[in-house]
């Protein structure tokens, strides 16, 4: 298996749009409910840059994109524009493989190079490989809210994590 992990074209929009889709309907990971379309899609790739502190980064294998990680704005408030907010998600058959770190470590890497200083994530409970993928990126827990969301008539709760972006 060889992956390849590089910044996101807009030729991989259908890709991304069917990993997303995918959390959509059967797990928690995001709190969205409705497929998003490729037009939605489109008005979010146009979000990120390949450069500066919103970026996408992409997995690839043999050519298939399997996984993507973003930086995205945390706040509208201009006290937060050097804080991101990260997220990673990955295709159902590419979980457990080390793709999100290998994700991870390419987007903290090239968020160095910007005027990020702050990275928060949150993660839908319960969720071990995410937890553990962040704990392994060295973020600390911030803390949980506890059954703050309701997606499919149950309750969610999320621990929130923190790290700034050079260590």
């Amino acid at each position: 298996m060889i992956i390849d992990v590089r910044a996101g074209k807009e030729g991989d929009l259908p890709a991304l749009l069917e990993i997303y889709n995918h959390h959509i309907r059967t797990g928690y990971a995001t709190f969205d409910e409705v497929e998003v379309s490729l037009d939605d899609r489109r008005a979010w790739w146009a979000t990120y840059a390949p450069v500066g502190s919103h970026r996408l980064i992409v997995a690839a294998e043999d050519g298939r994109v399997v996984g993507y990680a973003t930086s995205s704005p945390y706040r509208a408030h201009p006290a937060f524009q050097r804080t991101v907010e990260t997220s990673v998600y990955l295709a159902p058959d590419a979980m457990g493989q080390g793709i999100g770190g290998r994700l991870y470590d390419m987007l903290l890497a090239e968020l160095g190079d910007t005027e990020a200083h702050h990275v928060v994530a949150a993660v839908a409970l319960p969720n071990d490989a995410s937890v553990a993928l962040h704990l392994s990126r060295q973020f600390t827990v911030v803390g949980t809210f506890t059954g703050y969301a309701i997606k499919r008539g149950r309750r969610i709760s999320s621990t929130w994590f923190e790290r700034p972006v050079r260590m």
